[in-house]
Formats: C-alpha cells, sequence, structure tokens
C-alpha cells in the first residue's frame, strides 16, 4: 500500500473518524487533528475520538476540545482514520473493526498492517510527517491551525529534535511551519512550560528517588496514585518527565514505572544512541522506538517488575559499544 491509495480512498469516502493509541501524546493529537481539519477543508465529515483525552498542555490547542473521550465507537463512518497505532488495539476502543475501512497510517516497526488501506514509513520522525503528506496530497493548504498541530506532533515525537530519526524532511516541514504563521518559540513554551506547581513538587520527588544501575547508565523513575496526590499533580504532570535523566552524560537509557490498580506496572521507556528501547518494550508486548517506547509488566511486585526491566535494559546496554 503507499500513500496514493490512502489519499485516493479519503477522496473516495465522505465521513470518517479520526483516532490513535491509548494515553495520546502530542503526535497523536497533532496528526488526528491536523488531518482531520484538513479534511474538513474538503467539506469532508469528521469526527475525533480517542480513549483518553489529550494531555493538559494540549487541550487549549484548536480543535482539541472535539475529542471524544470514550471506550466504545458507536454511529457511523465511510471510514477510521487510526494514526500512530502498530495494531489496531492500541487504541483501545471498540467498534471501529465494524467500519468498512479501516485506513492504517503509522511509522512505527512491527506495524500490522490490519486495514483495508496501509502506509507505513519507518523513516518518518512523528506521524505528523505522514498526515503532512496527505494533506499536500489532496491539495489542502496549511492553516495556521493545520500547521500548529503539525508541529505539535513533530517537535513532542523527535524529544525537541534530539532523536535520531531526524531528516532534512523534518526541517523543511517546520520551515513551512512556519510559513504558515506559528511562531515555533510561542508554541514550544505552551507545549513545554505550561504544567502544574504539582509538576514541579513532583519532578523534584521523582528525581530524589531515582536509581542508578550499569554504572550510571541507567536511571529509574517509579510514581504512583498516593505520590501524585502528595505532590498535588495528575497524571498529565508525569508527561516528559521520563526525559529528564538524560540530560546527564552517562545516562543513556530511562525507564519510568507508573504502578496501576490492577497490579500491574506501566513503564515508559528512552534512551539515547543505539539503546534499543524498542527491543526491551517487545520482550512485554509493547512497542514503539529505538529511543522511545512503551510497554505494561506483570511481575508480581514492585521489586520484581524494577527486577525484570534492570536485567532487560543491561542487556541493551551490553549491546552496545562503550
Amino acid at each position: 500500500m503507499s500513500l496514493a491509495s490512502v489519499v485516493q480512498a479519503i477522496r473516495d469516502r465522505h465521513s470518517f473518524v479520526l483516532t490513535s493509541h491509548a494515553r495520546p501524546d502530542g503526535d497523536a493529537i497533532g496528526s488526528q487533528i491536523a488531518l482531520g481539519l484538513a479534511l474538513e477543508t474538503l467539506g469532508k465529515t469528521v469526527r475525533f475520538i480517542d480513549r483518553d483525552p489529550a494531555p493538559l498542555p494540549y487541550r487549549h490547542f484548536p480543535a482539541v476540545d472535539r475529542i471524544e473521550a470514550t471506550t466504545t465507537f458507536t454511529g457511523t463512518a465511510d471510514a477510521v482514520i487510526v494514526m500512530e497505532c502498530s495494531a489496531l488495539n492500541r487504541t483501545d476502543v471498540t467498534g471501529f473493526e465494524t467500519l468498512s475501512c479501516i485506513i492504517n497510517i503509522d511509522h512505527h516497526a512491527g506495524n500490522t498492517m490490519y486495514g483495508a488501506e496501509n502506509w507505513f514509513d519507518d523513516s518518518a520522525a512523528a506521524v505528523a510527517e505522514m498526515a503532512a503528506e496527505v494533506i499536500d496530497a489532496l491539495g489542502v493548504p496549511w492553516t495556521h491551525d493545520i500547521a500548529t498541530h503539525l508541529y505539535l506532533g513533530i517537535t513532542t515525537d523527535t524529544g525537541s529534535f534530539r532523536h535520531a530519526n531526524i531528516t532534512a524532511r523534518t526541517f523543511e516541514l517546520c520551515r513551512r511551519i512556519t510559513e504558515a504563521g506559528v511562531n515555533p518559540a510561542a508554541l514550544a513554551r505552551d507545549i513545554y512550560d505550561s504544567f502544574s506547581i504539582g509538576r514541579v513538587r513532583l519532578t523534584g520527588e521523582m528525581l530524589h528517588a531515582m536509581e542508578l544501575h550499569h554504572q550510571n547508565r541507567l536511571a529509574v523513575l517509579y510514581f504512583d496514585d498516593a505520590l501524585l496526590k502528595r505532590c498535588g499533580a495528575s497524571v498529565d504532570d508525569t508527561d516528559g518527565l521520563v526525559n529528564i535523566p538524560l540530560g546527564a552524560k552517562d545516562v543513556l537509557a530511562v525507564a519510568l514505572v507508573k504502578a496501576q490498580a490492577d497490579g500491574t506496572f506501566r513503564v515508559s521507556l528512552r534512551s539515547k544512541g543505539d539503546v534499543n528501547m524498542r527491543e526491551v518494550a517487545q520482550r512485554w508486548d509493547g512497542g514503539g522506538h529505538r529511543n522511545a517506547s512503551g510497554c505494561t509488566l506483570t511481575d508480581r511486585g514492585l521489586d520484581a517488575a524494577k527486577d525484570s526491566l534492570v536485567r532487560a535494559i543491561g542487556e541493551a546496554l551490553g549491546r552496545v559499544t562503550p
């Protein structure tokens, strides 16, 4: 499948649902809304449906208030466009499988090609880059709102332009985004500097309790609902905290562990250089990118979960030349 087949499938249909993975990040939000706004320019009917609301810093962005947070899709549509999901179940929303056309647009290695139309491009630094190509192929000019969401997807999924998947295409799109009237500095403040005081307190508590392993090359962070409450923070306030330890020269990998109510542990994994976090995440049926992945551990108890992670990440670190 190709970009051309996806574009033709869109041209042939009128009503669409756009969605992405549960606990949507900046690329999930940015790519689906940018494309959805472009479809409306063509007179298409669009709904945005996600399992969870957008993170707090993004909720004042254009059209984000239109996202319907639900576990079950009801209604009708000619197609669902699934952005940034390697498998349909990553949406954590039931009902999409009943639609006659599923359009799968993704850049994650391991995509199961679950759509009637599939466009997979693992060279894209963000799915927002792919959304931009679809918008161009449809002949829709970039409005300020469309460009805003393209920038949201690109800057967040590249780790503020630090990940290794960045190409010349990334910066060419950013050039066009600024030409559409977006102020990158002001937008960056909205994305990265709009958190609560609770986040500041939470950051201090988590870093104070941070564990270091494998000659300080691995940092392990942990939080639970009790810590959030004590700091006056919310889950939204944890967005991006996993990246902070990577600012230390010696730290090559980070695991952020969140205790879930069902006894499992949700884990965000980050790394720099050639340390492959995707391989680590796949041990627990997770996925993502080399430098940014996630998974869920079912070990009994926090100590067992952390031990499993430390061993697995230690093996990944061992495959990297010092």
